[in-house]
């Protein structure tokens, strides 16, 4: 697959360039809003008339006039001051622009809040069909460092210390999951959760004469969204699901790309962006921003996810704020998702490995990640519980002198008598202890080959 062309800022806000990058943001914005408004309201009128409740003509007049170049996003966003909402005003521009005749079916039966959240599952549908390619590409990328790094030992890092040895195609392997993962719940959502809805007023469908339930069905099959069993209004949980999934991804390319910037530090040395930013002040600077600019997006996902679960308790039938409260979390949690989405895919296309770096790391204490190696290795011999003790002792005379461990090992009797110096040495090689960690990577990757087959 072929790098992304490096991100240009585009027309829009002066921090969008970082935090709002890539194509989701576009997907989202006023005017994706707006046509998915006049999107419902399109197929609210073909629905009706497939049900027999208006004329097919009447539908396609109304249907013609739903394009968003028609409309003013700024001066609906103002009028929707009166009423609430933007729908209000949308409906009567809309009504005003076809014959008075057609005017009487537009909106016929719904309410606000259904073109509103109906509207809203499209964005949302939309919004991940743009987002999704960049999680993807960036497992693919993962994919590509986990096979080409299988057997490259490297030190795994506890607590910020390093702990044993592992291998870079693990570290890789465990990135490709996560985000398989995240990709795996953002299409369950998409494909099961993106509910149409329609309720009239209350939740009743009164104002449909007894066509509710058939115009529902209808709606849904125009829209190319699922058929709930009841309206929705005040059961938030599609939202809160939603929001839930893109929160888990936004975590997963978080925790990714400060990997990135650990291994990135100047004093591990182990990755580097293929494209790395410099500093306003310092010549020197190699900065991972792309792995920067991917943390700072995801981070701003939590508070927004907080924000739509908590707007989940609703009055009775219909909200009195809390359903308004959604709509800019709702945006602004797509943009994040999607701009810490591309930044990674352009961070892991491009980051260089340095395999000698991870070495020169693994060998920096003098062999002491392998002092549980061999202390499982005299456990036989002399115990589990005097082997910790004598090799915790040359570990702490290593470190105290500066000196290596292999050799304060061999100086030790009741370890010289149980091991050779060659047998020490050879315990003390990072290769050999690298457990199950090519084949846990070998796994990781069939299992992205198999759902990259399966999606051809």
């Amino acid at each position: 697959m072929s790098e992304p062309p490096p991100t240009t800022a585009t027309a829009g806000g002066l921090f969008d360039g970082v935090l709002a990058a890539g194509p989701v943001r576009a997907a989202v914005d006023d005017r994706a809003w707006l046509q998915a408004l006049l999107d419902v309201e399109a197929a609210l009128a073909r629905a009706q008339a497939a049900a027999g409740m208006i004329p097919a003509g009447s539908a396609a007049t109304i249907a013609d006039a739903c394009r968003a170049e028609r409309f003013d996003v700024a001066r609906l966003g103002t009028d929707a001051a009166a009423g609430g909402n933007p729908v209000i005003p949308l409906v009567r521009a809309l009504r005003a622009a076809v014959d008075p005749d057609t005017a009487r079916h537009v909106h016929a039966g719904a309410t606000s809040q259904d073109i509103m959240d109906s509207a809203a599952m499209l964005v949302a549908r939309r919004a991940l069909a743009a987002l999704t390619p960049d999680l993807v590409a960036a497992a693919d990328a993962a994919a590509r460092l986990a096979a080409a790094h299988r057997d490259t030992p490297m030190a795994a890092r506890t607590l910020l210390q390093q702990a044993l040895p592992t291998t870079f195609g693990l570290v890789a392997a465990g990135w490709l999951t996560a985000l398989d993962d995240a990709v795996d719940r953002l299409d369950r959502i998409r494909d099961e959760r993106l509910a149409v809805q329609l309720g009239g007023a209350a939740g009743t469908l009164a104002a449909l004469d007894g066509h509710g339930p058939t115009v529902v069905g209808l709606l849904a099959a125009e829209l190319g969204l699922a058929e709930p069993t009841l309206p929705w209004h005040t059961d938030r949980s599609r939202i809160a699901e939603l929001a839930g999934a893109l929160g888990a991804a936004a975590g997963t390319l978080g925790k990714i790309a400060r990997d990135v910037t650990l291994l990135a530090q100047t004093e591990v040395g182990e990755l580097v962006e293929g494209r790395p930013g410099g500093s306003s002040t310092l010549p020197h600077k190699r900065n991972p921003v792309a792995a920067v600019a991917a943390v700072a997006a995801a981070t701003q996902a939590p508070g927004l996810v907080a924000t739509l679960l908590g707007a989940m308790i609703q009055e009775h039938q219909r909200a009195a704020g809390a359903w308004h409260a959604e709509w800019r979390p709702l945006r602004a949690l797509f943009e994040s998702v999607g701009s810490a989405a591309h930044w990674l895919r352009v961070c892991l296309t491009q980051v260089r490995v340095d395999a000698d770096r991870m070495r020169s790391n693994l060998d920096a204490t003098g062999g002491a990640l392998l002092a549980e190696r061999v202390s499982g290795a005299l456990a036989g011999t002399i115990g589990r519980g005097s082997a910790n003790e004598l090799v915790a002792a040359a570990v702490a005379r290593a470190a105290e002198q500066a000196a290596p461990l292999a050799a304060q090992l061999a100086a030790e009797p009741r370890i010289a008598a149980a091991l050779s110096r060659q047998q020490i040495e050879s315990l003390l090689e990072p290769a050999g202890y690298l457990g199950s960690a090519p084949a846990l990577t070998d796994r990781a990757l069939a299992r992205h080959a198999s759902r990259t087959e399966g999606a051809q």
